[in-house]
């Protein structure tokens, strides 16, 4: 017998796991109505998802929160996408987040969601190797790559106090130790708020093995 779904969560509910103010919750509520428009014409995210949005994805990004250092901090996000966990992010008061999305149409949605939303954040439209390397606090990414692929992609932001937070499923075990055989790093695996079977993986020195 297969366990039942849960039911969609709504916006209060939200509020009760990550706590934000009205103001903020009428933005992310208006950024999922532009989601949902653009959605009509260009894939931003897999179509099942919008039948519980603020679960699948604001509380997923959103949870995020949690694990950012203290004080101003920079956060790279890689393949934004429809702004998952990125701008989300940045509704949620992150000061500077740099979107990275080489997708033509999704950066000109991550920038009209960012003027809908009255949210500060750079969108650059192009290929992550191709993006100048920011020095960040924070890199995020979500549903990008196999760790393996993501890592590389991630070090070119890095610095030695860098830390990596990236939203991943059931195969997380799985891709780290694939990722081991080329990476060491320091690894904390946090349960997801939004999936029952998801988890966040909380990664920092990241150093390519051989590498002074």
């Amino acid at each position: 017998m297969s366990a039942r779904r849960p039911e969609s969560l709504t916006p209060k509910q939200l509020a009760e796991l990550v706590p934000v103010s009205r103001e903020t919750l009428d933005r992310l509520a208006a950024y999922l109505d532009l989601l949902r428009r653009w959605q009509r014409t260009t894939n931003l995210v897999g179509a099942g998802t919008l039948d519980d949005p603020w679960r699948r994805h604001i509380l997923d990004s959103a949870q995020l929160v949690r694990f950012l250092p203290e004080g101003d901090r920079r956060v790279v996000d890689l393949g934004s996408g429809a702004g998952l966990p990125g701008l989300v992010l940045a509704i949620l008061g992150v000061a500077e987040v740099h979107l990275i999305e080489s997708d033509r149409r999704k950066a000109t949605f991550l920038r009209e969601a960012a003027r809908a939303t009255a949210t500060s954040v750079t969108v650059h439209a192009c290929r992550i190797e191709a993006a100048p390397p920011l020095a960040a606090d924070v890199v995020t990414a979500r549903a990008l790559a196999p760790l393996p692929n993501l890592l590389p992609l991630a070090a070119r932001f890095a610095t030695p106090a860098t830390r990596c937070l990236f939203l991943k499923g059931r195969q997380a075990e799985t891709e780290l130790t694939e990722a081991a055989r080329g990476w060491t790093m320091g690894v904390q695996r946090q349960p997801s708020l939004s999936d029952a079977e998801g988890c966040v993986l909380i990664i920092s020195g990241l150093q390519r093995v051989g590498s002074e």
